[in-house]
């Protein structure tokens, strides 16, 4: 059975068709790209997977639970993590309590308890303060746990979003645009901490990406998207050379 199965998913805006039959699968383990050109629904996909859209048709399945109509917060729950293409950090909070966050769908004390400092609730704190230390320890971020989020590098804030996505445990990670902003240099070396990720944390990984260059070095496979239709899919080697590909990116003439 596919982790993540996806069958006619179709997504309108007032009439625009932003996802139009969207159809794709991915067992456990795999890392599969969606590429296309701006504006072609890939992030849309990642919207509705993660339940920030609903879809207007369609099903979208991890493993045999039906993800269409629950909320985000829910979805994490079962196990989906996702990046954002532009870092959605909260900038003014410390590194180690950007990671925190996450763990906070997984605690076991009430309200009153957090409230008033009883019960459950400082063993629980501390159970989620020594997971989070411990997690930025594996990412090296651990010596700038009291740093303010927005003081990091570009590329420190990446791995530091990727970490908190990572703490809510997921069965299936998407990272949407991770080498954004990167230069050649940075973009090799995230390519070996992709690999890295989907390794020590035996996660599943969709990767929607601009750089061909990381696209074609580490995903298994690829799906195309143009205007919300999917117009080709297949190993790298053969998207690459695709015509319907090359004319969505680079005009008819050339493909031609």
């Amino acid at each position: 059975m596919p982790l993540l199965e996806i069958q006619k998913l179709t997504h309108r805006f007032a009439g625009l068709c932003a996802v139009s039959d969207f159809n794709f699968a991915i067992e456990p383990h795999e890392l599969v790209g969606i590429i296309g050109p701006n504006g072609a629904g890939k992030t849309t996909v990642f919207n509705l997977i993660t339940g920030v859209y609903r879809a207007s048709e369609g099903s979208i399945r991890l493993g045999r639970q039906e993800l269409v109509g629950l909320s985000p917060h829910a979805i994490t729950k079962r196990g989906i993590a996702r990046t954002f293409q532009n870092i959605r950090l909260f900038k003014e909070l410390s590194v180690l309590d950007n990671v925190r966050i996450a763990h906070y769908g997984q605690i076991a004390y009430t309200p009153a308890e957090a409230l008033l400092h009883i019960g459950r609730f400082r063993a629980e704190e501390k159970r989620i303060t020594d997971q989070a230390l411990d997690l930025l320890s594996i990412f090296k971020l651990d010596e700038m746990a009291s740093e303010k989020a927005k003081n990091l590098p570009y590329g420190l804030q990446r791995r530091l979003e990727i970490a908190r996505a990572l703490a809510t445990e997921p069965r299936l990670l998407l990272l949407d645009e991770p080498a954004a902003g990167m230069n050649p240099n940075e973009i090799i070396q995230l390519m070996e901490f992709i690999a890295w990720i989907r390794k020590t944390f035996s996660v599943t990984i969709i990767l929607i990406e601009h750089q061909m260059r990381l696209v074609m070095g580490i995903c298994e496979r690829l799906m195309v998207l143009d205007f919300g239709a999917t117009i080709a899919q297949g190993l790298c080697s053969e998207i690459q050379n695709n015509p319907k590909v090359l004319e969505a990116y680079l005009g008819v003439e050339v493909a031609q």
